[in-house]
């Protein structure tokens, strides 16, 4: 089996892409699913955040399943592939290790070092649990990349500003309304987790009022206590923007939540300028309402290479070194676990040669007490297990090295061991892809990664 990653991210390609690859109402989940009905895959797990969508996958070819899974991306998101695949990104094995592991980090995001993504992981490790659609290798990988994610921010000072992608896109709000928050009027329609940070981080600045909408009024009510903030009905939206100064939505729905002719009305007779935060994918507000007089409009877009979204450079350097140390050790145990048929099977082997001569000994010492037939026993099979310990902590040490199977078929002909033992070892090692190193750049058009194949 071999471990891909394919993914599109604003890294690769226009938030007017990602908008429309955004899974929304459960796509994401029907995504999952869809992909083990395929061939080659056997794992799925899907990432879905505001700026990146990534499936992670463990598959039986490496060019079937990249197929396979852009086929099925496709798919669900309703694009051509023609159109889909040059912004797509593939890596495999150890690099796709390192890239979760340094999305799960906040290295790969949009705001480095924000701790969002550490829920996001999180919640699709809880979906795939959920689904059946992981197995062993990819719950192991997720587990690893939470706990990295974890020692990294522990580690370091790479979110020592507490930046996120909200906190980022309200200080450019901010900015556009004088420079502060402070006694200010905010509507932040939604409820969910991108909502719920919004409307912290608004009453931490010290916003006058917040207003709540969510198309639950319960569910918006419960946000607004927390806050100290009130709650209108969804359909009151529309009429609450003229009484406030921001808007910030993020439904994670399909369908406009504003349309420009609504915050036309709303406005009409104010001057007051109005900033409107949108962080959804799809958008929640048409584009166009930045063309109102004294309305600023603050999407994902306007949020790419804002200084504010720099974390410090030393702490950046020391978390990419501390996901290079993991990702060695994540692969090391990875090795260890593919040749542990051969040291099962070493050991017992070993277990039958101790039992054929304690047979021996019972034969030709009849008379032998149990008490010190026992004794001989514990003696053999402590000298055993002595003799094998350290052959077997080498194998699996060196499990992790280029030639890691050619040891483990070396034990097995000495031996003469399980001949499934060994075919397990070497059945996961041929399993390696023999990709061009480019495959694993960012970027990689999957036509070209696999020559044009349609």
């Amino acid at each position: 089996m071999t471990l891909l990653v394919v993914g599109i991210s604003h890294r690769t390609a226009p938030v007017t892409l990602l908008d429309r690859v955004a899974l929304v109402d459960g796509a994401a989940e029907r995504l999952q699913v869809d992909l083990l009905a395929s061939t080659h895959v056997a794992e799925s797990l899907v990432l879905s955040t505001c700026n990146r969508v990534e499936i992670y996958a463990e598959v039986s070819k490496f060019h079937g399943g990249v197929l396979d899974v852009t086929e099925t991306l496709a798919k669900a998101t309703g694009i051509d592939r023609e159109e889909l695949t040059p912004h797509l990104y593939v890596r495999y094995e150890d690099r796709a290790v390192q890239h979760l592991f340094e999305v799960a980090a906040g290295l790969d995001s949009m705001v480095v070092g924000e701790q969002q993504i550490l829920g996001q992981v999180r919640g699709a490790l809880r979906t795939g649990q959920d689904l059946e659609t992981i197995g062993r290798n990819l719950n192991d990988l997720a587990q690893a990349a939470l706990r990295v994610g974890k020692r990294v921010h522990h580690d370091t000072g790479i979110d020592r500003a507490g930046a996120s992608v909200v906190s980022v896109a309200l200080h450019l709000a901010g900015a556009s309304l004088g420079g502060s928050l402070a006694g200010k009027r905010a509507l932040v329609v939604g409820a969910g987790a991108m909502s719920g940070l919004a409307a912290a981080t608004l009453a931490r600045a010290g916003i006058g009022e917040i207003v709540v909408a969510n198309r639950t009024f319960e569910r918006g009510q419960h946000l607004a206590d927390q806050v100290g903030g009130r709650a209108v009905s969804f359909d009151d939206v529309a009429a609450t923007i003229a009484d406030v100064d921001i808007v910030f939505s993020c439904t994670g729905s399909t369908g406009l939540v504003l349309t420009t002719s609504d915050v036309e009305t709303a406005r009409a007779g104010v001057t007051a300028p109005l900033a409107v935060v949108d962080l959804a994918l799809p958008h929640d507000t048409e584009e166009t309402i930045a063309s109102l007089p004294g309305v600023s409009r603050i999407d994902l877009a306007s949020l790419v290479d804002v200084p504010e979204a720099n974390a410090p450079e030393r702490d950046v350097e020391l978390a990419r070194a501390i996901v290079v140390d993991e990702v060695r050790a994540h692969l090391a145990t990875i090795a260890a676990q593919r040749v542990e048929p051969i040291v099962v099977s070493l050991r017992s082997h070993a277990d039958q040669v101790v039992e054929a001569e304690l047979d021996r000994l019972r034969l030709r010492l009849p008379g032998l007490g149990e008490a010190e037939l026992d004794e001989v026993a514990r003696a053999m099979r402590r000298s055993v297990s002595t003799l094998l310990h350290r052959p077997t902590v080498r194998m699996k040490e060196l499990a992790a090295d280029p030639d890691g199977a050619r040891y483990a078929t070396t034990l097995h002909r000495l031996f003469d061991l399980d001949p499934e033992a060994i075919a397990a070892v070497t059945a996961a090692d041929s399993a390696e892809p023999t990709t061009p190193s480019f495959a694993s750049e960012a970027g990689a058009g999957i036509d070209d990664l696999l020559g044009g194949t349609p």
